[in-house]
């Protein structure tokens, strides 16, 4: 089993920066894909960005491009979502999942692995 555990989220003003972390833990760290998703309330979850094992690739949602990076850490077991330039849109939970087929471009259905998620408010 593979835990994820999302840190980082909280209130900021428009225009301003979070940077979000998801820790895993549990069984071995595999050659995962890991994403970032986000819900807002009354919304469905919506991919926002994801990177392969190697950090090699990533695929971004349109709504984040140019604003956010997602990146990785494979020692520390840690991804991480850079935010720069927050919208109150951007106001939601925000999960960390994992693909275990280390690919990027999956529906929903397809990540085997979700953290908690952490709240991420932008006030305008």
């Amino acid at each position: 089993q593979v835990q994820l555990k999302e840190s980082g989220g909280g209130l900021v003003q428009t225009g301003g920066s979070l940077r979000l972390s998801c820790a895993a833990s549990g069984r071995t760290f595999g050659r995962w894909a890991m994403a970032w998703f986000r819900q807002a309330p009354g919304k469905e979850r919506d991919f926002v960005a994801s990177i392969t094992w190697s950090g090699g690739a990533t695929y971004y949602a349109d709504s984040a491009k140019g604003r956010f990076t997602i990146s990785r850490d494979n020692a520390k077991k840690t991804v991480y979502l850079q935010m720069n330039s927050l919208k109150p849109d951007d106001t939601a939970v925000y999960y960390c999942a994992v693909n275990e087929a280390n690919r990027l471009m999956v529906p929903r259905e397809d990540y085997n692995y979700w953290g908690q998620g952490t709240q991420v408010t932008v006030s305008s």
